[in-house]
This record gives structure tokens, C-alpha cells and sequence, in this order.
């Protein structure tokens, strides 16, 4: 083992191999670049739709049908395979052996249509967040610069892919530490990263660029949200076993949604992509305005314990990213799901009366994206970080686990891995069309 790093080491360090470290750390430079745009341009997207809806209140039910039509349009003309989140599009590009194989999935042309159509989406109204697709873009950003070195070790393909969608989460929730997990934990699932010096390099540095653009920013701002290890069992096993509960079932329905959605949307794209417009709007209506877009700002609402969110904007928030997947436009749902986690924070903090409010909403946002993703290290992890939060590491830990496991009792696979047969040949899918 000693011998092996000390190999690895001189390798990283080695004069004849400085172009594959320069590789790694322009692309992760790259991807932060494109991370912040992702983030400025998500913003005004999000704050000009909400400037137009608090100027008439039906605006969406106009503009969301006809922009996801648009979007449906632009992205089967010019940009197929640039639909939904981006993640399983990556994952089914480590299961895929060829280059060629991969390139159809991780084009600049795809990454361009990625950026440019997500914000759309953002523009119209539809729940979707940027991070699953700065995933996407960073994995292609990466992939496309093998063409300026040769590699001397095996498979440096897949290290590239997995760095460069690594860069994207650390970039994208300035959340250096949840990429390095979130790369390890679920896009190397089945492969060894036996370069992880050149993927660390990738990621500190998109993280480091991101940052010194937009700032040392938590992603939710800090909270001072805190409770004793012997007072935290209650609200960690309600947590943890109700927002895992809605979490697997909504990667169910996602998952079982798509299959069963799929041959209309390809018979009949803009009707599909027209009906999911006019559900988000209602939606939207119904919640008094507040399930559009990525959840950002609510989500931090309810951490803050400012404004008033009722108690099914959860819920209503769940049903609206679920449609918003549905409809095919590129958009990831991390972001979406932190906010739905928060909205059933809201609701069980109204059971749990006699624990800290702040402590049951973060406890709910990590059971929940752990529910959904299925990977509690990255859960706990990302929420941490984006919320400067420290001394509830433990709690935090237990309810992504605790999450996870009555997720996956729900839905037997992980939902990215899950999705990402739809990329793949018959005799390459990961687990076929069987649960």
C-alpha cells in the first residue's frame, strides 16, 4: 500500500506528466467559471419571473406551457441528450467502454444547450435546480480536454468524467468537501479512482475559483440551530424516517413517471411539455406562488424562520419538480428537493412543538435529500457545508442514514443510476427495467 502511494505520488509530481496536472486543474477552473455563471444567470432567471408574477398572477399560466415547449423544441433539435438533471447522463457515461460511446453524452454542444436551456426553464417558472446540470457541464467541460494530453494510466477517462462532475457540485454549493464525497459516494459507485490526487486537484480548484468570484458564501447562510444528543432521538427518527418515506417515494414516481410518460413524450413532445406547463402554473397558484424555481430563496425563508411558508408548501413543492422532470427540459432536482425538504420541516416542526424549529428544518433537508438521492455521506455532507452548521454532525449523519435506509426499502435502486438506463444500450444497462 505504502509503495502504491509512493508511486502514485512521484507520478502526480513527475516532469513528463505536468500536462496531466494542468489538465485537471484549467478544467476545474473552467467548470468554476461556468458554475458562477450558472449561479448569477439562475438568480435573475428566478427574480424576473417573480417580478412578472407580482405584477398579474396569471402570468405563468401562459408563460410556463409556452416555455416549456420552447425548451422541448430547442433541446430535440439542437440539443438532444441535454434533457433532465445531467446526472444519469454521466453515470451511464462510466458504464459506457468506448470514447465514442461517451462523446454522444458529454458534448460542448450539449453543455452550451445545458447552461442556455436551464435557464430558460428557470425563466419559466418550472421547479428545477442548476446543480444537477453544472454536474452535466462540468463532467463534459473535463472530457473534452483528453484530447490535449495522452494519459499514461488506464481508464483516465472515467477520472476525468468523475472530476468533472465532482468540480460541478463543489462549484455549484461552494461545498468543496461534498464533492469530493459526492464523487466517491455515487458517481464511482463501481469504479476506483486510483487518481485521486488529479480528481482532488480538479475540484479544490473549481471550488477555489467559485469562490473567489461570489465569495466565501454558505449556500443557505449560517444558522445557529442547535439541540442536546439526548433530545435530538425524537426529532431524528421522525425525520428521518418521514422525509426518507416521501423521499423514496418520490424517486419511485419519478422513475415509474418517466417510463410510463415516456412514449407519449416521444409521440407528442410539446403536448406533454404543454400539460406539465399548465400543471406547474396551477401548481404555482395553489401555493401561492411559491413552487416556482429552484426553491432557493424559500428554502432559506424557512431556515431563517422569516416569511410565512404554510405547511404544505412541502408537498406542493414535491408535486411541482415532479411535473417539472416529467415535462423533459434539462434541470436537476438537488436544489428543488433541499426546498422540499425544508417546506416538510415546516410541517413536522408543527408536531414536534417542544423541539428547536432550526434543528427539525435541517434534520427534514438531509432526511430528505438523502430519501431522494440515496447517498446520506453526500446528504449530510452538502448540508453541513452550505449551511455553515457544525455541531450537528451527528443528528445530521444518523437522519441521512436512517433516511437512506427507508428509501431504499421504497425504491430498491438509486434513482440516478436508475435513470441513467435510459443513456444506455439493452446490453449495457445497469439494472435493465427491473427494479
Amino acid at each position: 500500500m505504502r509503495k502504491h502511494i509512493e508511486t502514485s505520488s512521484r507520478w502526480l509530481i513527475s516532469h513528463k506528466d505536468w500536462k496531466a496536472n494542468l489538465v485537471f486543474m484549467l478544467g476545474g477552473a473552467a467548470v468554476g467559471l461556468v458554475a458562477v455563471f450558472m449561479a448569477v444567470s439562475s438568480d435573475w432567471a428566478n427574480h424576473t419571473f417573480f417580478h412578472m408574477v407580482e405584477k398579474n398572477s396569471y402570468f405563468p399560466f401562459i408563460v410556463s406551457p409556452l416555455g416549456l415547449i420552447l425548451i422541448v423544441y430547442l433541446t430535440r433539435k439542437y440539443f438532444p441528450g441535454a434533457e433532465g438533471s445531467g446526472i444519469p447522463q454521466v453515470v451511464a457515461t462510466l458504464e459506457l467502454g468506448h470514447e465514442k460511446e461517451r462523446s454522444v453524452l458529454l458534448t460542448m454542444r450539449i453543455a452550451f444547450g445545458k447552461v442556455m436551456l436551464c435557464i430558460l426553464g428557470l425563466l419559466s417558472g418550472a421547479s428545477i435546480g442548476r446543480e444537477g446540470p453544472t454536474v452535466h457541464v462540468g463532467a463534459a467541460i473535463m472530457f473534452s480536454l483528453r484530447r490535449f494530453v495522452r494519459f499514461r494510466m488506464y481508464d483516465m477517462e472515467r477520472v476525468l468524467i468523475i472530476a468533472g462532475g465532482a468540480a460541478g457540485v463543489a462549484a455549484a454549493f461552494n461545498t468543496p468537501l461534498a464533492g469530493i464525497v459526492f464523487a466517491i459516494e455515487e458517481l464511482s459507485r463501481s469504479f476506483e479512482v486510483r487518481t485521486r490526487g488529479l480528481m482532488l486537484a480538479g475540484v479544490m480548484v473549481a471550488a477555489i475559483v467559485a469562490i473567489a468570484i461570489l465569495g466565501d458564501y454558505t449556500y443557505f447562510g449560517s444558522t445557529s440551530a442547535t439541540i442536546d444528543l439526548e433530545n435530538a432521538v425524537i426529532p431524528v427518527l421522525v425525520c428521518g424516517i418521514v422525509c426518507g418515506l416521501l423521499g423514496g417515494v418520490f424517486s419511485l414516481m419519478l422513475i415509474h413517471g418517466s417510463r410510463l410518460v415516456s412514449p407519449f413524450r416521444n409521440q407528442n413532445p410539446y403536448v406533454v411539455a404543454g400539460l406539465c406547463g399548465l400543471a406547474i402554473a396551477f401548481i404555482g397558484f395553489s401555493s401561492g406562488h411559491l413552487t416556482y424555481g429552484s426553491g432557493y430563496e424559500e428554502a432559506k425563508s424557512i431556515m431563517n424562520n422569516t416569511g410565512e411558508i404554510g405547511a404544505e408548501y412541502g408537498y406542493l413543492k414535491l408535486l411541482a419538480t415532479f411535473v417539472s422532470y416529467l415535462s423533459g427540459i434539462p434541470g436537476g432536482i438537488f436544489a428543488p428537493s433541499l426546498a422540499t425538504g425544508a417546506g416538510i420541516g415546516v410541517h413536522i416542526s408543527e408536531w414536534l412543538v417542544n423541539y428547536p424549529y432550526g434543528a427539525i428544518i435541517l434534520f427534514a433537508m438531509v432526511g430528505y435529500f438523502a430519501g431522494v438521492v440515496q447517498a446520506p455521506i453526500t446528504a449530510f455532507v452538502i448540508v453541513m457545508e452550505m449551511t455553515d452548521q457544525h455541531e450537528l454532525i451527528m443528528p445530521l449523519m444518523v437522519t441521512a442514514f436512517i433516511a437512506t435506509g427507508i428509501s431504499k426499502s421504497i425504491c430498491k435502486t438509486p434513482i440516478y443510476t436508475t435513470l441513467a438506463d435510459n443513456f444506455l444500450p439493452d446490453d449495457k444497462k445497469i439494472f435493465g427495467k427491473k427494479e
